[in-house]
């Protein structure tokens, strides 16, 4: 195994506020029993607080010195570790992003599920896998409109639809996301959905072969190696035939919309909804968690999602309870249209849990939301590591000195090189809202569905 800070189910690390524990979630997906299984663990050995990870997974905070034990065995006991819980290694792997709205979007190509199961039991039962980084990750698209494009993974695979196979064709790539436009890389070719899972094999194995020991992911791998190169290797490896051409490297992803992450839309059965709300800055507490479990239990069918938004979505709500659905979740605080401002804005712990923030995101982003113009999104980050946001939001606060930030603007939400230009240095959160309002009024840019 590669040694590693990143906390997980069965590794509980330190920080201000006592242990983290990150509970990874197949799809996002979390049963009414298991939310009040949490609920009841992080009153008991925690400090009843939950964020919503931007990988649509659970980070228990404040976990008490002495309760790791105790803590993990009730999460197992849930269901919620992987198959194999002999060493760490088996949860590490589980990264694979999906559409919170998998197997339920109206305007998906497929239904990716079964292909996203597939992954996750190949991740967790090939034991060469514990030698990759807790960070590395897959993302698996099914032409979803509610679909996180802008995070960058190891290896995705995007559905480009079924006209030249019967079960369909995913275009996929290596240390980035699918292409939305020409200014993005391409795919590098396109594999059946039946053998997405054995080429993926093939892809991680041609990775350990060729990785250094300082090379954790994908994008480190290419400083010695072409992309072309593990891909090539993973063909011959796997016998698996890949399809080039024109028609594959100028493919363009659809663009989705993030905003039906919130609200009711219409599921692909032409009857039912899904509805989804925003808890501030991603973060939960047990009564919160008891009372979404309460909401998927009282809607008969219904199932609970964690999304990459740090939001949460229920599938299968029937007309009639629409209503009722959106109201409960606003009284538990959440919010359900973008007309709140606090879903315009994203941060990380802050100082107030995590020793290398220069300064309290929480707090300061709560005080920045109101400001924060309609349509675009702001993101608080206490250090360099951005950890509350895999992608470059347009603007970036990050901070400097208690209650000081830097602000930085993307033309590119999906640069993965940086937080963009800087364009003010040492703001006060008074001074970066007056900043940020002048700076969204004349940008040219495209509006960000937050």
């Amino acid at each position: 195994m590669r040694p590693s800070a990143c906390p997980g189910l069965l590794r509980i690390v330190p920080a201000l506020d006592g242990g983290i524990c990150r509970v990874k979630l197949a799809g996002g997906l979390l049963s009414a029993p298991q939310a009040i299984a949490i609920a009841d663990a992080i009153d008991q050995h925690a400090s009843g607080i939950v964020d919503i990870t931007n990988r649509a997974n659970l980070q228990l905070r404040g976990v008490k010195q002495g309760h790791e034990d105790a803590l993990i065995a009730a999460l197992l006991g849930a269901g919620l570790g992987p198959q194999e819980t002999s060493h760490t290694s088996a949860d590490d792997v589980r990264n694979v992003l999906v559409s919170p709205a998998m197997g339920r979007d109206a305007h998906a190509l497929c239904d990716t599920g079964v292909l996203a199961e597939g992954l996750l039991s190949l991740l967790q039962s090939d034991t060469r896998f514990a030698a990759l980084s807790p960070k590395f990750s897959l993302m698996l698209d099914g032409g979803e409109r509610l679909m996180m494009l802008d995070h960058p993974h190891d290896i995705w695979f995007s559905a480009i639809g079924q006209e030249a196979h019967e079960d369909g064709l995913s275009a996929f790539g290596l240390a980035g996301c699918p292409p939305v436009t020409a200014s993005h890389e391409n795919a590098l070719a396109a594999v059946a959905a039946r053998d997405v899972v054995a080429f993926t094999q093939a892809l991680l194995h041609a990775f350990l072969d060729l990785a250094a020991p300082e090379h954790n992911r994908m994008r480190d791998l290419f400083a010695t190696h072409r992309a072309q190169d593990v891909v090539a290797q993973a063909e011959r490896n796997s016998g698996v035939r890949l399809l080039r051409g024109d028609s594959i490297s100028q493919w363009r992803r659809t663009t989705a919309d993030a905003s039906r992450r919130l609200g009711a839309h219409r599921q692909n059965d032409g009857q039912r909804f899904h509805v989804g709300a925003q808890p501030a800055l991603g973060r939960v507490n047990s009564a919160t968690l008891r009372g979404l479990a309460q909401l998927a239990h009282d809607n008969e069918g219904a199932t609970l999602r964690m999304t990459p938004w740090q939001s949460v979505l229920l599938t299968d709500i029937v007309t009639a309870n629409i209503d009722g659905t959106l109201q409960t979740l606003e009284a538990l605080g959440l919010a359900t249209t973008r007309n709140d401002p606090l879903t315009r804005v994203i941060a990380c712990t802050g100082s107030t849990g995590c020793a290398k923030s220069h300064a309290d995101t929480k707090a300061d982003a709560l005080t920045l939301a109101a400001h924060v113009p309609a349509h675009t999104q702001a993101h608080l980050s206490g250090c360099s590591r951005s950890c509350a946001a895999a992608h470059r939001a347009p603007f970036t606060l990050l901070a400097v000195a208690e209650g000081r930030y830097d602000l930085y603007q993307t033309h590119d939400p999906r640069d993965p090189t940086g937080f963009g230009r800087c364009i003010a240095r040492g703001l006060t959160i008074d001074e970066a809202a007056h900043k940020l309002q002048a700076c969204a009024a004349s940008s040219t840019d495209e509006p960000f569905d937050a």
